[in-house]
This record gives structure tokens, C-alpha cells and sequence, in this order.
């Protein structure tokens, strides 16, 4: 089903969004997915991987941060971000068509924020992280995890095995103290799940498996 269009009311005006609904089974769980800090919700990616979501059975939700909105390049500050996600929230759970298990997450810096959110104490039923940044480029000793064991819903997270910005040696330990987490690993995917010629495999063929292991989650644990 193509996604319908909608605006979130964020402070001081709104963002776009959109809404993809299963047209078949449904799996009675909505995620919310953001976008990371160098794209958009429109990004190819984030399209594929919401519409692969609704047909499995999820109904999902893509939407802009303010900056994105308004044309900029720099991210706003994480106050921002976060209450412009809580917002999405609101009219999500707000609308009927949008019911069932409530799931947040998205690509990198919108996967850090929705994080920011559950251990804050937003209600949801689970979190799902694309390619986790688990430190900003560059600083590989400041990790961005001392939140995240404040976190009680299960946590998905699908990470490549040459991602920069979560390299396993350091990820495995950060998720050895939290027992809700899982971990997929995508076999020789970068931080955007890119893969090299050499490894056989397509982009829709991570994709396939990215979705795959997304729903075999949803399925087992939340």
C-alpha cells in the first residue's frame, strides 16, 4: 500500500510524515522509524525499509526532524529532536488506525533519540536501532550508552560488521549489561548496511534480511 501523507504538529509549526498501513495480516504493531542525521524520512533506505515493514504485517511511520524540515543540514539540538519525536508519538497513539504494539527506533541518530525517550520513560513496547552510533565519528572512546541500561523494553539492534560508528568489540560489551537487548549482525554491512560486490549479496538482499530479523523479533519478544 503506498504511504499516505501526514503532517505532525511539532512547537512552533509542523514536520512531514508518513504513514504506511499493512494491506494484508497484521502483526497488530506500529514502529515509528526516524531518520539519521545526514538523510531524510524520503531517504531510499528508510522507505524500503518501512514499506517492507507494512508488508510483513507492521504498519509504520516515517517522519522529518524540524532541521530536515526547514532545509538545514546541521541537526538540531537533542531537545529538539526528542520533542519533535514525542510529538509523532502523540498523534500516533492518538490515531486509531495506528493501534497495537507501539515500537520506536530508526537509523542512527534517530535510533540514538528514540532511545533518549524510553529512558526518559516513554511508555513503548520495544526499540529498534538501525545501525546504532555508538560513538560519534572519530571519538571512538565517548560512547552514548550510559542510558541505555535505564531502558526496560526490549531493544533490537542490526548493526554491520564494518560500521564505524558501533564496531561489535565495543557494542557486545555495552549489551552484555542489558539483558532485554538482542543483537543481528549484518555480515560485512558498513553504517549503512552497504555491502561489497564481493560478499555476493544485493541490497535487497540485506534488506530481506534486515526486515527478516526484524519480525522474527517482533514475533519472539515483544
Amino acid at each position: 500500500m503506498p504511504a499516505r501523507p501526514r503532517r505532525f504538529a511539532v512547537d512552533n509549526g509542523s514536520v512531514s510524515g508518513a504513514v504506511t498501513l499493512p494491506t494484508g495480516p497484521r502483526r497488530n504493531a506500529t514502529a515509528v522509524v526516524a531518520h539519521g542525521a545526514g538523510t531524510a524520512m524520503d531517504h531510499p533506505f528508510l522507505v524500503a525499509f518501512t514499506d517492507g515493514l507494512a508488508d510483513r504485517g507492521v504498519a509504520a511511520v516515517r517522519f522529518n526532524f524540524p532541521y530536515t524540515e526547514r532545509g538545514d543540514r546541521a541537526p538540531d539540538r537533542a531537545p529538539v529532536l526528542e520533542d519533535c519525536y514525542r510529538a509523532v508519538l502523540r498523534a500516533v497513539r492518538d490515531d486509531p488506525a495506528l493501534s497495537g504494539r507501539l515500537i520506536i527506533g530508526g537509523k542512527s541518530m534517530g535510533g540514538r533519540m528514540a532511545s533518549h525517550l524510553a529512558a526518559a520513560g516513554e511508555a513503548v513496547e520495544g526499540l529498534l536501532f538501525l545501525g546504532y552510533p555508538l560513538h560519534p565519528a572519530g571519538r571512538p572512546l565517548q560512547l552514548r550508552a550510559a542510558h541505555l541500561p535505564r531502558i526496560s523494553a526490549p531493544m533490537l539492534f542490526l548493526t554491520g560488521t564494518r560500521d564505524a560508528l558501533c564496531p561489535l568489540e565495543a557494542l557486545r560489551p555495552v549489551l552484555a549489561g542489558l539483558p532485554s537487548a538482542t543483537l543481528h549482525v549484518v555480515d560485512d554491512g558498513d553504517h549503512s548496511f552497504a555491502v561489497r560486490k564481493k560478499s555476493g549479496r544485493t541490497p535487497a538482499d540485506v534488506m530481506d534480511e534486515l526486515l527478516s530479523a526484524t519480525c522474527a523479533w517482533l514475533d519472539a519478544t515483544v
